[in-house]
């Protein structure tokens, strides 16, 4: 699908999707309880729908008493010998491990973009946490055959933190206690959400400092009652679009989550936005933007909406943790820079780990989404602020966070 967006201004309020982050833990969550649990505030997204797929084919069953709530009875029964995540990483590193807690062999499918994504990092803690596990080369498929049984294992947490989300929520069914020693963990605020989640679900996990945990095994997830709350990463290309092009109040979010995303506000400030902080809602509004410095190498995805904004600020920014973005939907980096040159934006990558954007007029074109749902949201964020209109090719992939995007940003429209 292409689309083409005008210039214009945005004014008014709009509630942005569940995060997805959170929803896909609570369903694994619920998965591993052998009772029911509610799960309240849910949307289907892409990414949803494949951890609704992997949890139903691990033998959770699932009601929906209405459109935004999920009833999940779970149990470890798997109905199936293949987990099919489509293109979620976060599915594919998540239910990894819960799937290798099982005694019968199981293989894992992706598609798209994920199909080039790393995911060597998963097979070697496994195995030396008691289950068999073989990978394609570093990628998709693998093939894990359990049960876990815990121990002892080093990850490596560089790449991504999802991978040690999969295993926290996984080892306390083990039999024995186990002790994760992570090296380089980034995206910290993703093992924070991991934690809370388990903890809201009655399982214990010890950290010290998030770089050595300690889960004692022979657990028992209990069934509850979960409100998920806004997705932040769909708030903050919301915000960004205030700020660069008018006024948004976001709701349902709140600054007191552990969303990642939440660091979007500190980018704002610092380039000379309004923003307004309201126990259920945050509003940016448009102020004479400046350039700013900004360190996201534990939020990476906040770099399509930063880009965004510095595009529209006076000057050059500076945005940290490139490296983050190289296993991405897309390699982001380039694809930001490829993107925005196209719009006349210099975006300058010859520094290591470092984003430089001269910020400035932005002219009208065509561009494309490199199949990646934050590039394409960040494009028809920028669009806003265009000389001209810009018109996205493969715009359809905003389905995979956020599908009613593009209809949502069209409401704001003044």
């Amino acid at each position: 699908m292409d689309i083409t967006l005008l210039p214009g201004r945005v004014t008014g309020a709009l509630t942005p999707p569940c995060s997805k982050s959170y929803a896909q833990r609570a369903l694994a969550a619920s998965l591993l309880s052998a009772e029911t649990s509610i799960l309240h505030n849910i949307e289907f997204c892409d990414d949803t729908r494949s951890a609704l797929r992997c949890i139903e084919a691990l033998g959770a069953r699932i009601g929906q008493p209405n459109v935004h709530t999920l009833s999940i009875h779970g149990g470890l029964h798997p109905q199936s010998d293949t987990l099919s995540v489509g293109e979620s990483g976060l599915a594919t590193r998540l239910f990894t491990p819960i799937a290798a807690l099982c005694d019968t062999p199981i293989r894992i499918e992706g598609s798209g973009t994920l199909l080039h994504r790393p995911m060597d990092m998963l097979t070697e803690p496994l195995q030396r946490l008691g289950a068999s596990a073989t990978d394609c080369n570093g990628r998709l498929p693998l093939e894990v055959h359990g049960p876990l049984r815990g121990g002892m294992a080093e990850v490596d947490g560089s790449v991504s933190s999802q991978f040690v989300t999969g295993l926290l929520l996984a080892l306390p069914l083990a039999r024995e206690d186990s002790t994760l020693h992570i090296r380089n963990a980034v995206s910290v605020p993703y093992i924070e959400m991991t934690v809370d989640t388990a903890a809201r679900f009655g399982v214990e996990i010890c950290h010290n400092d998030y770089s050595e945990f300690y889960i004692p095994g022979n657990q028992r997830y209990r069934a509850t009652d979960f409100i998920i709350e806004g997705d932040w990463s769909a708030a903050a290309m919301l915000l960004v679009a205030g700020a660069t092009a008018g006024q948004v109040t976001v709701d349902n979010i709140s600054m007191l989550s552990r969303q990642a995303d939440t660091a979007i506000c500190e980018a704002l400030v610092r380039a000379g936005a309004a923003v307004i902080d309201e126990p259920h809602a945050i509003s940016a509004a448009h102020r004479p933007l400046r350039a700013f410095e900004f360190d996201a190498t534990h939020c990476p995805d906040l770099f399509p909406a930063l880009a965004a904004l510095a595009a529209s600020c006076e000057g050059e920014s500076i945005i940290l943790g490139t490296s983050r973005l190289r296993h991405k939907e897309c390699d982001r980096a380039e694809a930001i820079r490829e993107e925005y040159g196209k719009l006349g934006i210099r975006v300058d990558l010859t520094e290591e780990n470092t984003m430089r954007i001269r910020g400035g007029r932005l002219r009208g074109g065509r561009v494309r989404s490199h199949d990646d749902h934050r590039m394409a949201m960040s494009l028809a964020v920028a669009a806003l602020r265009a000389e001209a209109p810009v018109e996205i090719t493969g715009a359809e992939c905003v389905a995979k966070s956020y599908p009613r995007f593009f209809e949502e940003l069209k409401k704001i429209r003044s």
